[in-house]
């Protein structure tokens, strides 16, 4: 009725909002903000509806509305805004038309039988439901049943002048079109409807057996108990007991979280149960004492009570609608939208859970007329047709822009006649823009229009076009699916956005025929050896290469590969090169494949020759040596006879190079009349490594190639020195000769024998020479 009522005020009592601002128009803002917000309820196409221009019409603009309130508190400042703004207009008695109602209290004296009668008037009715069955209930507790002035609490009676004990009951109630009720102490908005404001309806006693589990009170069943026990009072533990053999569950487990202890919920209920004076046994008080008859569920059948000339209902847990009842809808209204809620589903939702503030019932004999059923337009103002019909054409244009937006994915499109296959992957061989084509495509197109939408775009296409998942992969694209029937959306085929689809003939790629699907994923694996005595930078112990095989390929087959002549494979999944995250791949697992034993995309596997297997630890599966303190030296023997050479690849620690050469090569000189020398690049033999030093203070690299030497290494006071001899038309090769520091240059270039060292002189071409008085140093 409210909105109807609202409604019926035109602009010319009300004025417009287009006329806010304008000094002689008279504008009621709040009925109209209230207009504009029932109309957006009504007839916007949205679940949610902003109260922010009605609460700013109130004048809360300082974040009042984001304070917490009862919806009755906001409900009471609503009316009064309202009733204040309709004053001057036709709806000025609007509120109290609808909502206003009587409640008439007698007092009677118990000692003179004076009446006295007292009139209040309401907007809304206080109901306190916690506790019980549910509002029929609340309401016969608060207003129906009987309030005694007795002992400390006595009523003044006005003829007998004196504090008397008295009885209080409500008379006459007078209802308006609409009633509120403000529910306090919620904590189970099961609510009973009423078919009229003066009568509540009786459920059927089927359906109250169907729900009888669902609608269980444990009230019922208590009261239920004791009126079988003849009225005599029983131990509190005894109740206790038997309310577990009726309902097969005991209080604690099943209500003591919601509602406390049986004692302690029985001591919230004075009015319905009497403990004895040590407070060890608990009864019905006389007006409830019932001929109860109770259902092994607790639920309770008993007449109804009659009061006043009016029927209650309050023995039920829940009462439903009678099925024919007209006009018998409810409405959730929470902080987001308001909706239509089944009443089965009212349960559901708020019982123990939520709680329900205020429920508005409305007579049933307000019938709508029959233009108004299923009309939600009916009586609402031109000018608010129009606005509300313009917000849903711009909420629909918006919501096809957000569809349209949600739906939409990016493809890429790889060309396969600008693709290659080599090493294991798909390869552009083209640049990329015209390899591949971008595309968007709605998801809820079908394939067969995605095929026509790429025939529109390609200048030209011969023979069948298949189209197959790929994907990027650091070895290069890979095929998976091939996508198949026409009548299919693309979300079938769990298409997302950034998706990439490979255009192709579905056989081949360049004369080649490409293999696709999960089980030939390439995978690129590093590929590391130990480096040669001429291979890699400072500091570099491997030489590294990169290497693509399918994931089911076995390491039987990957070793054979990569170390046709034999030797040990290692794996690395860490990345880190550490000597701890090596792990040996032994023999059995030879018939495995590259993905059941977890080498992935950029995994390291090692490579060993047979000769390097002093490095690992075949037992413990590790690698053993392999640090800057322990590495691998080459050493090439120049003191064989007639040019021997012999290379020997060993396993060092810093000072021992020389003494582990002497184990493997047999020398024609004696030990101690050799020397190691670094050989360069180009074959040079470089200077001596005097026996002292470590190989890192040598700077020798793991795998650096040394040269076993005549002659004994400088000695700390000495120094190794090149030279060549010049004469006119003649320059000598160059020479190398070792002499004491502390000689001169001139003693040195008159050969003088003090300056020479013990080591001998010998020339690049490894023979005996002499110094004549005329050469010089370089």
């Amino acid at each position: 009725p409210i909105t109807e009522a609202l409604f019926s005020l035109g602009p010319e009592e009300l004025g417009t909002l287009d006329d806010v601002g304008k000094a002689d128009a008279k504008v009621r803002i709040i009925p109209l903000q209230l207009q504009r917000l029932f109309a957006q309820l009504l007839l916007l196409d949205q679940q949610a509806a902003s109260t922010t221009d009605l609460t700013e019409s109130f004048g809360w603009n300082s974040n009042e509305e984001m304070r917490q309130h009862d919806v009755q508190e906001l409900n009471r400042i609503l009316f009064s805004a309202l009733e204040t703004s309709l004053v001057g207009t036709s709806g000025h008695d609007l509120i109290n038309r609808l909502y206003h109602g009587t409640v008439v209290n007698q007092i009677v004296c118990k000692e003179c039988k004076n009446i006295s009668e007292r009139q209040e008037d309401f907007l809304d009715l206080t109901v306190a439901v916690k506790g019980v069955a549910g509002l029929e209930e609340a309401l016969w507790n608060m207003y129906v049943e009987e309030e005694y002035f007795e002992n400390e609490n006595l009523y003044r009676c006005g003829a007998c002048d004196k504090l008397v004990e008295a009885s209080k009951v409500m008379h006459q109630v007078t209802l308006n079109l609409s009633t509120a009720f403000e529910v306090s102490g919620c904590e189970c908005a099961v609510f009973l409807t009423q078919e009229d404001e003066d009568r509540l309806i009786e459920d059927e006693p089927s359906r109250e057996n169907e729900n009888a589990k669902e609608t269980e009170n444990p009230l019922a069943v208590l009261k239920g108990i004791l009126s079988e026990e003849e009225c005599k009072p029983i131990p509190v533990d005894q109740l206790g007991q038997k309310f577990l053999e009726k309902t097969k569950v005991s209080w604690n487990k099943k209500y003591r979280k919601q509602y406390g202890a049986l004692r302690k919920y029985l001591q919230n209920h004075p009015q319905i149960f009497q403990f004895s004076p040590d407070e060890n046994k608990v009864g019905l008080k006389e007006k409830y004492k019932l001929p109860f008859k109770s259902d092994f569920q607790g639920q309770d059948f008993q007449s109804p009570p009659q009061e006043n000339g009016i029927q209650w209902s309050s023995e039920k847990a829940s009462l439903r609608l009678r099925e024919s009842s007209a006009g018998c809808h409810w409405f959730d209204l929470n902080d987001s939208k308001v909706q239509p809620i089944k009443e089965e589903d009212i349960e559901k939702q708020f019982q123990g859970k939520e709680s329900a503030y205020m429920l508005f019932y409305r007579k049933s004999q307000l019938k709508r007329p029959p233009e108004a059923r299923g009309n939600p337009r009916y009586q609402i103002p031109e000018h608010l047709l129009h606005e509300m019909n313009a917000a849903n054409m711009e909420l629909q244009k918006k919501r096809a822009e957000c569809d349209s937006a949600n739906n939409s994915i990016d493809l890429r499109l790889h060309l396969g006649t600008c693709y290659k296959f080599h090493n294991g992957a798909l390869h552009p061989s083209l640049s990329w823009k015209e390899s591949v084509l971008d595309l968007t495509v709605d998801r809820r197109k079908t394939l067969g229009d995605l095929r026509q939408s790429i025939f529109q775009m390609m200048k030209s296409w011969e023979g069948d076009m298949v189209l197959s998942s790929a994907k990027p992969l650091p070895a290069g694209l890979h095929l998976y699916q091939i996508l198949d029937g026409d009548e299919l959306t693309l979300d079938c085929f769990g298409l997302a956005d950034g998706a990439d689809l490979f255009v192709w003939n579905g056989k081949e790629v360049g004369g080649v025929k490409v293999t696709a699907g999960p089980d030939h994923e390439p995978v690129l694996l590093n590929v590391l050896r130990l480096v040669e005595y001429n291979e890699g930078g400072k500091g570099q112990h491997f030489t590294e290469s990169q290497h693509v095989f399918p994931c089911s390929t076995k390491l039987g087959d990957l070793c054979r590969a990569l170390a046709p002549a034999g030797g040990i494979i290692l794996k690395n999944d860490s990345g880190h090169k550490e000597a701890k995250n090596w792990e040996v791949l032994l023999e059995e697992h030879m018939r495995e494949t590259i993905k059941t034993v977890g080498l992935t995309d950029g995994c390291s596997v090692l490579i060993l020759d047979s000769h390097d297997q002093s490095l690992v630890n075949i037992s413990s599966g590790n690698l053993t040596a392999f640090t800057y303190d322990i590495s691998w030296l080459q050493v090439k023997n120049f003191c064989g006879t007639d040019g021997e050479e012999k290379h020997v690849k060993i396993t060092a620690t810093i000072e021992t190079v020389r003494s582990l050469l002497a184990q493997d090569v047999t020398l024609d000189v004696a030990f101690h009349e050799s020397c190691l020398r670094p050989v360069s690049r180009n074959g040079k033999l470089l200077s001596p490594v005097p026996e002292d030093y470590t190989v890192k203070e040598a700077e020798l690299k793991m795998g650096s190639l040394l040269g076993l030497c005549r002659g004994k290494a400088p000695t700390s006071t000495q120094l190794f020195l090149y030279f060549i001899i010049e004469r006119e038309r003649y320059t000598s090769p160059e020479m190398e000769i070792v002499v004491e520091e502390t000689a001169s240059v001139k003693e040195v270039s008159l050969g003088s024998p003090k300056s020479f060292g013990h080591g001998c002189v010998r020339s690049a071409a490894h023979r005996e020479l002499c110094f004549l008085p005329t050469c010089h140093f370089s």
